[in-house]
């Protein structure tokens, strides 16, 4: 894979790029704790279908810049970065994967954007609308989603993740996958990307942002959950620990042209726990 740095919404993000250079452009964007390495079954069978693979850290983590303040972590601003990186590899509409906070992401730019995108694939994050619609009236989700309110604290939260070389957010990571799913080498390469100075409360300012601003505004101005008239494929481990399986078909039911597929034996990780079968699934959709 190559290696750039690419300017984008007054940043610089890190990205990996692979395939043939006139191949249909996939942009595939991680979630929390991972970085472009959370994509490393993925990008080998994309390439090999012939796609051209575009994968940022994006910001806060691992090579990307990090912006101080909670403010510039704000899930809108977030969108338009990738809506940038659309711009610098000359994407009209572009083909658009998340998985966890990366998907919050992706439902954004097509919310917000919807003009910039051909396809939308979402792996185990639910439509934000849903998403808040659960935590506010759903004990269950609520409980499941007590790490949020947690990441709030400031300084505490790093210390403790960041001590005795990232045990407890390897923990996390590890106990909310399956046995097999994340391997020691692959904690190896994670905790690197983790020690970037800066990236642990770059990291944690994405979930301090949604709770003071997004969060906040959702409560202030209910309105009608919003629709997404881009094609969409969601795709759903039904074992989250973090996120109930509930959320998905009310998250597809707001997409004009929306498909679901549920991993019965897959985690939150389902691009890690269900590689070979997620692969078909985004090839076939993305094509």
């Amino acid at each position: 894979m190559q290696s750039q740095f690419i300017r984008t919404n007054h940043i610089n993000l890190h990205v990996m790029t692979d395939g043939p250079e006139n191949g249909t452009p996939v942009i595939l964007l991680h979630g929390f704790p991972e970085f472009h390495y959370g994509w490393k079954r993925q990008i080998p069978a994309l390439v090999e279908a012939g796609f051209r693979v575009i994968v940022p850290d994006q910001r806060g983590y691992n090579l990307s810049d990090k912006p101080r303040g909670v403010s510039a972590y704000d899930v809108d601003t977030l969108a338009k970065d990738v809506v940038g990186l659309f711009d610098h590899f000359g994407i009209q509409k572009a083909r658009l994967v998340g998985h966890d906070w990366g998907a919050a992401v992706a439902w954004t730019v097509a919310i917000n954007h919807p003009e910039r995108l051909e396809k939308l694939a979402i792996l185990n994050v639910p439509h934000l609308d849903v998403m808040i619609d659960f935590v506010s009236h759903n004990p269950a989700q609520r409980k499941k989603s007590w790490y949020i309110f947690f990441f709030q604290i400031p300084w505490l939260v790093e210390w403790m993740l960041s001590r005795n070389d990232f045990e407890y957010l390897a923990r996390m990571l590890t106990r909310s996958g399956r046995k097999a799913t994340f391997t020691e080498a692959d904690v190896t390469e994670y905790k690197k990307a983790w020690s970037q100075k800066g990236a642990l409360t770059g990291m944690l300012n994405w979930y301090r942002a949604v709770v003071r601003w997004g969060l906040r505004s959702a409560f202030s101005h209910k309105s009608p959950a919003r629709r997404v008239h881009v094609p969409t494929m969601m795709l759903w481990g039904r074992r989250d620990v973090a996120l109930s399986s509930d959320m998905a078909q009310p998250s597809i039911d707001l997409c004009d042209h929306g498909e679901l597929t549920f991993f019965n034996k897959a985690t939150h990780w389902v691009q890690h726990d269900a590689g070979e079968e997620v692969n078909q699934k985004l090839i076939e959709f993305l094509r």
